[in-house]
């Protein structure tokens, strides 16, 4: 396919934030682009067809596959944006409250990904983007059950990636570093917040709302799943933005000890 036919592009929670920002760059990249929401929304003016999808719910998840494949005839690319956040120490949610961001950020990407990989099966061509993060790599405290999910995701892509690309599919990871989204909007807190972490917590929520002000643009990491979908040769993992980078190299090439006492500092933690 040229550049004016890319394909037929599926990006959930594609509302706002990097779902939106990848959306469009994919539609200016050529792609005939289908975005999800979990509420009803109009059509983005450039050409995004909007459709609903609650990626918790395995009805929703077949009938916006279906409805995609029954408008466009294929599915070319998926990407698995759809997620929410939590903040607060790990100890401070139930296990009702930890099951639920799992359905979101780890079911939800299982549920996709089966739901397109038969057609992409026929089609014997097909690539699938999981938008994971880069603390999906490196602790995150008072972040780790959203770290969990990311870490779930990157174990899940690179081995499904085996599995199917004899089928001609693919399977890549985008791992963006800390992006200028709405934090508000995206962040859930603890179901059961316990006094001892008061003060901690509400200094980790002002760090969080400091690094967001000064994150990459969602555009950045639009860019780098750009690149992901039309590389020909795909590498397993595609990190967004300098930071994102930077965070890679050091868990990969430091010492264990070092990793250790920098992230204690970058989060303002006592040694």
């Amino acid at each position: 396919m040229n550049k004016t036919e890319r394909g037929i592009a599926l990006v959930t929670g594609a509302s706002s934030g990097i779902g939106l920002a990848t959306a469009q760059a994919l539609r200016r990249d050529g792609y005939r682009v289908f975005g999800t929401s979990r509420k009803p929304m109009l059509d983005i003016s450039d050409g995004i067809t909007m459709l609903i999808c609650d990626v918790t719910d395995d009805a929703s998840v077949e009938s916006v596959v279906e409805e995609v494949l029954s408008r466009a005839g294929r599915i070319d690319l998926l990407i698995n944006n759809a997620g929410i956040g939590l903040l607060g120490g790990a100890e401070e949610s139930t296990t009702e409250q930890a099951k639920a961001i799992f359905d979101v950020n780890v079911f939800g990407v299982i549920r996709m990904t089966n739901a397109v990989l038969p057609a992409m099966r026929r089609q014997r061509r097909g690539r699938i983007v999981n938008l994971s993060s880069i603390l999906g790599l490196i602790p995150a405290p008072y972040n780790a059950l959203y770290a969990s999910t990311k870490h779930a995701i990157e174990g899940y892509s690179e081995s499904l990636d085996h599995e199917v690309r004899t089928q001609g599919i693919r399977i890549v990871l985008v791992e963006p570093g800390v992006t200028r989204t709405s934090f508000e909007e995206n962040i859930t807190r603890p179901d059961r917040p316990l006094d001892v972490y008061d003060t901690v917590r509400t200094g980790a929520e002002r760090l969080m709302r400091e690094i967001v002000a000064k994150g990459d643009a969602p555009e950045v990491v639009a860019e780098t799943v750009v690149r992901a979908a039309n590389a020909a040769s795909p590498r397993r993992r595609y990190t967004a933005g300098k930071a994102a980078g930077q965070v890679r190299s050091l868990r990969r090439f430091m010492p264990e000890s070092f990793v250790d006492k920098s992230l204690r500092k970058f989060n303002r933690l006592p040694d």
